[in-house]
């Protein structure tokens, strides 16, 4: 079967919650994006021309619910599902509603790691309204994508066949960190050339996740640096807190900082990330997320006391890899 690499984007993502007037302020007025209020009990956000890149719904996780993938033609769409169904996943069509509410044509779904549905799509719809957005300079999306989405997992070598299955996803990097003592290897898989759409984090021998979210954070990137300076000091302004602070990443160069979200998990600005080459890159590792800066704020013993505590309850609790498209795994190597 051939490969899909560079022909799949990350198109959109989903998101279940009950608080629509603190993400309507952190979205719209913090953020800068467009805002479209669909329907009691659902929001959207526009980064581009596309009717939907963030779709909210109502419901009790307060979590991210599904990713949406975008393809670039009919073949690959047929090639995903093909590979899917033949490892024996069930792959269910997405309704008609369903596909309105996310501005696309039509969809399909399929189990993905840690409860995140993987839907994927061709066609996306185009917004008929100009956008409204506080971030002048607009978004970077195209061909690479609405950015990246970094998950924490007890079993990282499955999830990253998952996406190697799936997508053909390639490794670009690995980062080791080590925060409040605790050492972390992070994955960066690409399904383009943009550095990383999927970062697999998981604490170092240790089979516990400190998460309590299915995605540890979201990210997206501005076009214009003064549109990640000045939404960060918007959504401090808003009350809302700041994770980390703006600094520099060791692996693809991009200028961010991270806040959290009205859900709970954090939401990554960043501003001229590197674009792989595919015909030089090689994988390495880095010794930490930070060139500089990145520094924690507003972080309290009790936020501390919390993730020892969801990483405890973690033990407990089993976490589906989708085996039978994940395998074995890939060693981290």
């Amino acid at each position: 079967m051939p490969s899909v690499f560079g022909n799949v984007q990350l198109g959109y993502v989903v998101i279940e919650t009950e608080k629509f007037g603190d993400w309507r302020r952190f979205g719209r007025d913090g953020v800068g994006m467009h805002v479209d209020d669909i329907a009691p009990g659902v929001l959207r956000f526009r980064l581009d021309e596309h009717e939907c890149r963030f779709l909210l719904q109502r419901g009790p996780a307060e979590d991210v619910t599904a990713l949406g993938w975008q393809l670039d033609d009919h073949v690959t769409f047929d090639d995903i599902v093909g590979r899917v169904v033949s490892h024996g996943v069930r792959v269910a069509e997405g309704s008609a509603e369903e596909a309105a509410l996310r501005g696309v044509e039509r969809l399909v779904r399929f189990p993905g790691p840690n409860g995140l549905t993987q839907e994927i799509f061709v066609r996306a719809h185009t917004g008929q309204e100009p956008l409204r957005m506080t971030a002048r300079g607009g978004f970077v999306t195209g061909d690479y994508g609405i950015g990246h989405v970094a998950i924490t997992t007890k079993k990282p070598q499955q999830v990253r066949g998952y996406y190697s299955t799936v997508f053909d996803a390639r490794l670009s990097d690995f980062i080791d960190e080590t925060i409040s003592g605790v050492k972390f290897k992070i994955r960066f898989l690409r399904v383009n050339q943009r550095h990383h759409s999927v970062a697999i984090a998981s604490v170092n021998r240790l089979p516990v996740n400190p998460i309590r979210t299915r995605v540890q954070h979201l990210n997206i990137q501005v076009a214009v640096l003064d549109d990640m300076t000045t939404s960060y000091q918007r959504i401090k302004e808003l009350g809302f807190d700041m994770a980390l602070g703006v600094g520099q990443h060791t692996n693809d160069r991009e200028l961010s900082y991270y806040a959290m979200t009205p859900s709970g998990f954090e939401w990554e600005v960043g501003w001229n990330p590197l674009v792989v080459d595919e015909t030089t890159w090689e994988p390495t590792t880095h010794q930490g997320i930070s060139i500089w800066g990145h520094t924690p704020e507003g972080r309290t013993v009790i936020d501390k006391l919390t993730q020892f505590r969801t990483g405890a309850r973690s033990l407990l609790r089993a976490e589906d890899s989708v085996t039978a498209l994940a395998g074995a795994g890939i060693p981290d190597s």
